[in-house]
């Protein structure tokens, strides 16, 4: 995080206030229905929000999508889940640079700017 968020978003890593067990890798191929969370290798300690952040992320590309799951996790957008939202966006771009989910990065950019913002 000290290292990640300044580097890819420019700001500094935002305190975490609250830390709590995350799947760590929460993404749509991670989901099924009826609702089963799959693939718990990543599981851990994480910044409060974190699964939030990164289903958020992987909803990018689908603003309907992004809104649901900002709603469905109401901590994404307030102090408390800064340091997750940075993180997670840090993390992406991050891919982002070698090569790797490269269709959502003018919307993980957008999102950093938001982040910047705040």
């Amino acid at each position: 995080m000290d290292r990640a968020i300044p580097e890819f978003l420019g700001i500094p890593a935002p305190a975490v206030t609250c830390w709590a067990s995350a799947h760590a890798d929460l993404h749509w191929a991670n989901v099924t229905a009826p609702l089963k969370v799959l693939d718990w290798e990543g599981w851990g300690q994480a910044p409060e929000g974190f699964d939030g952040a990164t289903l958020y992320a992987y909803s990018l590309l689908q603003s309907d999508t992004a809104a649901r799951v900002r709603d469905a996790f109401p901590v994404l957008g307030s102090p408390a889940g800064l340091a997750a939202e940075a993180t997670v966006c840090a993390q992406l771009l991050q891919t982002v640079a070698r090569g790797d989910n490269l269709t959502l990065e003018d919307q993980l950019r957008d999102w950093s700017e938001e982040l910047r913002r705040r």
